[in-house]
């Protein structure tokens, strides 16, 4: 789906969102209430400038719009792989973004992602991985890591990657695998306001992506892992 189309169902044809370049910004009304939209298309790769200007809008909401909730629509092919941005100090402007995310949610701001493309890599890491909870599209792609490259780092074979993604969601690309390990709260059907809607009555700032991903299968131990670091401190 594009934005448009996805602004047009949540906000109505006069949503008021704007794409400049690959950014998209907006604020908006909804149930009649401000919301601050930001999110970037064209499976934009964030790179120093488009993540600087995406946490402006974050800490500009801070700022002059106390308690305002935002909506994070992501549609990213990952972080720029470009040595003008490497030498301009992109982990640091990646950081820097998922840092005024979470500001925002420590401020009291309910931060939501949807993803409505495609998410890879560290451009979904540093947004809708930070946000109080991420829900998509069913028809979204999402992937951290592409079997070749995760064999690659890990030193693990193709073929044995191949089977064991058929099993364990860990190790396997596709949205559902994203829900099943907790990353992705919900897909979005039907009435996509309707699921606006209850996002944000049922956005808090508990994490409870492990407790999801224990439940629903994907991820077996990491809350438990998580428990004891916790029991241990």
């Amino acid at each position: 789906m594009d934005w448009n189309t996805l602004a047009t169902a949540l906000f109505g044809a006069d949503h008021g969102i704007s794409q400049e370049g690959d950014v998209l910004r907006g604020n908006v009304r909804f149930d009649g209430n401000p919301l601050t939209v930001i999110g970037t298309t064209n499976h934009a790769p964030i790179g120093v400038r488009l993540a600087l200007e995406q946490a402006r809008v974050v800490l500009d909401t801070v700022a002059q719009h106390p308690g305002r909730p935002i909506l994070l629509l992501i549609d990213t092919q990952g972080q720029m792989l470009r040595r003008r941005d490497e030498l301009l100090g992109i982990n640091r402007a990646m950081a820097h973004l998922g840092m005024s995310i979470d500001f925002a949610r420590r401020r009291g701001h309910r931060v939501l992602g949807l993803v409505y493309d495609q998410a890879l890599s560290g451009g979904f890491i540093t947004s809708g991985l930070i946000a109080d909870a991420c829900d998509a599209l069913p028809e979204a792609e999402i992937r951290v890591m592409r079997i070749p490259a995760m064999a690659r780092v890990t030193k693990i074979s193709e073929d044995r990657l191949t089977e064991l993604s058929r099993s364990n969601p860990v190790f396997a690309p596709g949205v559902e695998n994203y829900v099943a390990m907790g990353g992705v709260r919900r897909l979005w059907t039907g009435d996509l306001a309707v699921a606006l809607r209850e996002a944000l009555a049922s956005a808090s700032g508990e994490d409870v992506r492990a407790a999801d991903g224990r439940t629903r299968g994907g991820r077996r131990l990491a809350a438990a892992v998580i428990q004891r670091v916790l029991d241990a401190a």
